[in-house]
């Protein structure tokens, strides 16, 4: 995607060294633009950690080039140890816990190292391996893009050309991704193909990456937007201001719940509510096979008190400064993700195509996990 018309996407490696892997700091969105580099083990899992990445494909993507950048920077002919390269992996598995991207692509790494005993050919693999899992989820958003560009063509065609208002919560834009995005994936395809499209942006507090990410990229790309406190979506849809609601998924279950951003549930009653389609966008990789409750059983990070009793923003000397919001020792829970069920899910949208959030259509999409 575009950044002062340049194309970038959120993670790669430097062009003029292997060792180190370079991403976008996106703590810093949208008021400084800054790549930071990872030359190890622990600089990987602080970024996942600290949310320098966040977006279910990026975080995997991030993990995925960790097991190489460990190979690289802390291994060599002399002391490789399939075992200590285990004990790295389950080390950033436990960065976050409700993606189910990251054990999968740390573990589709492990699959590919195991087969070697050999130094010199691990690393090979392992760097082929990370981009060709970067590749991957790159090509799922453009997938994911193409599948719901449908869907928001239909809206156009109904309201005669007039402006489809999309409502999307938190960022699952280019910057959760490697490029393009989920949710925003066929909001930019169809900007791109000419159809009419406005945004309505969740500023999604505590860390406000809807107003922070989503309106910072959208703005880059020259999409129509305008940012909004959480709790206004239930307002709109009533008034007839949203045709639809697109949002990511961290997780999704083999019966279709959605674990996403927490304040996604109630979207998702209010679009329930006032019969407006909601869909979520997702690539296979963030679906857990094996898992069929999402409000039991995924596991829901809970998130350091300072999100909630602070604020970031700029400052009058121009700096990135926080202030407290809160009484003084106000108890404080940060639930970071909730589950919306299957039933409050007019939709998946997968690199696959579009499907009913329920085991039999998924399957059918993917026949091969039956």
């Amino acid at each position: 995607m575009l950044v002062n018309g340049k194309k970038y996407q959120t993670i790669w490696l430097h062009p003029n060294d292997e060792k180190t892997v370079q991403i976008i700091d996106q703590r810093k969105l949208p008021f400084e633009f800054s790549v930071l580099d990872l030359t190890s083990t622990f600089d990987v899992y602080l970024a996942i950690k600290e949310m320098y990445v966040r977006g279910a494909p990026l975080i995997g993507i991030t993990a995925a080039m960790g097991i190489y950048i460990a190979l690289v920077n802390e291994f060599n002919v002399n002391n490789y140890n399939i075992e200590d390269l285990r004990s790295k992996a389950e080390y950033l598995k436990t960065a976050r816990p409700t993606a189910v991207n990251l054990a999968f692509a740390v573990d589709e790494m492990l699959k590919t190292i195991e087969k070697t005993n050999l130094y010199g050919e691990a690393l090979k693999k392992a760097k082929v391996k990370a981009l060709e899992l970067l590749n991957k989820e790159l090509e799922y958003c453009y997938n994911i893009g193409n599948h719901g560009l449908k869907l928001i063509e239909e809206i156009s065609k109904l309201k005669k050309g007039e402006s489809v208002n999309i409502l999307t919560h938190c960022n699952a834009g280019w910057l959760a991704c490697i490029d393009y995005g989920t949710a925003t994936a066929p909001i930019y395809f169809a900007h791109d193909k000419g159809i009419k499209v406005h945004v309505w942006v969740d500023e999604t507090r505590p860390r406000n990456q809807g107003a922070r990410l989503t309106a910072w990229e959208l703005q880059q790309h020259g999409v129509p937007f305008t940012v909004i406190p959480d709790n206004v979506g239930g307002h709109l849809m009533q008034h007839g201001m949203v045709d639809m609601v697109i949002v990511g998924s961290d997780r999704t279950t083999l019966y279709g719940d959605v674990a996403n951003k927490i304040g996604t549930y109630l979207k998702a009653l209010a679009a329930f509510d006032n019969k407006i389609p909601f869909y979520a966008a997702l690539p296979s990789s963030t679906i857990d096979w094996t898992m069929e409750n999402g409000v039991k059983n995924i596991p829901i990070e809970q998130r350091e008190a300072t999100e909630v009793s602070r604020i970031e923003g700029i400052n009058n000397e121009g700096k990135l400064d926080s202030v407290y919001i809160l009484p003084k020792d106000a108890p404080v829970a940060n639930y970071a993700f909730d589950v919306t069920p299957s039933r409050l899910v007019t939709g998946l949208i997968t690199e696959r195509g579009i499907c009913k959030a329920d085991k039999e259509d998924l399957l059918n999409l993917f026949p091969e996990r039956k």
